[in-house]
């Protein structure tokens, strides 16, 4: 039986995972950042510039463009989602979600929002 840990290996193998001191280039170039953080982790740590908040919870229904709930960001199966949480654990899963819906470039941030505000300025919004 797999643990958790099997499970992000195989998440994380899927991944060509963003680092922290690349997300302004990404961005730049079109990424969307997505902080699936809760709202009390967001309250107690702060929210990041340009992120677009969407929680775990509904986060596959907002990105998939067949969705009838999904975002206006969410225009075909090509946008570079960059997936936030905390430290870089939940988000390699959320992000292999995606990619199991069809959104190939679809990953996450490595580190987490912990490992982004330690080596950047938050960044302007997008």
């Amino acid at each position: 039986m797999p643990t958790i840990d099997d499970i992000l290996a195989r998440a994380r193998r899927r991944l060509r995972r963003v680092n922290a001191s690349d997300v302004t280039a990404e961005l730049s170039a079109g990424a969307v950042l997505v902080d699936i953080r809760p709202q009390a982790q967001r309250d107690a740590e702060g929210d990041y510039p340009g992120a677009l908040v969407i929680e775990r919870n509904v986060l596959e229904w907002r990105t998939d463009p067949a969705s009838d709930a999904r975002i206006a960001e969410a225009v075909d199966h090509d946008v570079r989602w960059i997936i936030l949480c905390q430290q870089g654990y939940t988000s390699s899963l959320a992000a292999a979600s995606l990619q199991e819906l069809g959104l190939r470039r679809a990953t996450d941030v490595v580190g987490g929002y912990e490992a982004l505000i330690a080596v950047q300025s938050p960044v302007p919004a997008y």
